[in-house]
């Protein structure tokens, strides 16, 4: 009778080994998906960054043109002791309002190119955390059941687990 309650204790323990070793591992895919969604979230942070400087050099060509073209008006409005120097500032001015108008359209075109790649960021952001998420709770899971010995909390963990991997690795699908 000892011989066989020993050997059962060792089968149990056998058991919680194959648990602990699996908690362990969702414990370092949490780590890797946790540390992917931090560097994810950051990257869009900087790309958010990078954005609201594109919109800044925007803003600074579109008032420089508008500042231009307002003294373009004034100066066609104005009279002047020597027309064909006003004339040539005109003809100057407009030319570089062409120019810059060119110029904005691709300075916009930048940013909304850097909105779109911010968005990206944060969506795959989501995905990580949503992997990490399901993984600690996994963890968690897979964790009762070395206190209540009962295998349907383990399997339940690690299919959550699976999830959270799933979930973590769609990030790479984003685009």
């Amino acid at each position: 009778m000892s011989e066989f309650s020993k050997e059962m204790r060792e089968a149990g323990e056998s058991g919680m080994r194959r648990v602990s070793l699996g908690i362990s591992v969702l414990a370092v895919m949490v780590a890797m998906v946790t540390v992917l969604g931090h560097r994810t979230h950051t990257e869009a942070v900087l790309m958010q960054t990078r954005a609201a400087d594109q919109w800044n050099l925007y803003q600074a060509k579109k008032i420089r043109q508008e500042q231009v073209s307002t003294t373009t008006d004034l100066l066609s409005l104005l009279p002047s002791a020597n027309d064909a120097t006003v004339q040539k500032k005109l003809t100057e001015y407009r030319t570089h309002i062409q120019k810059w108008s060119g110029e904005i359209a691709e300075e916009q075109a930048k940013a909304q190119d850097l909105e779109h790649e911010v968005a990206l960021a944060e969506r795959r952001a989501d995905r990580y955390d949503l992997g990490e998420a399901l993984l600690e709770i996994a963890v968690v899971l897979s964790s009762i059941t070395l206190l209540t010995r009962q295998q349907v909390y383990f399997l339940f963990g690690l299919l959550l687990g699976v999830c959270g991997l799933a979930a973590a690795a769609s990030a790479q699908l984003v685009h």
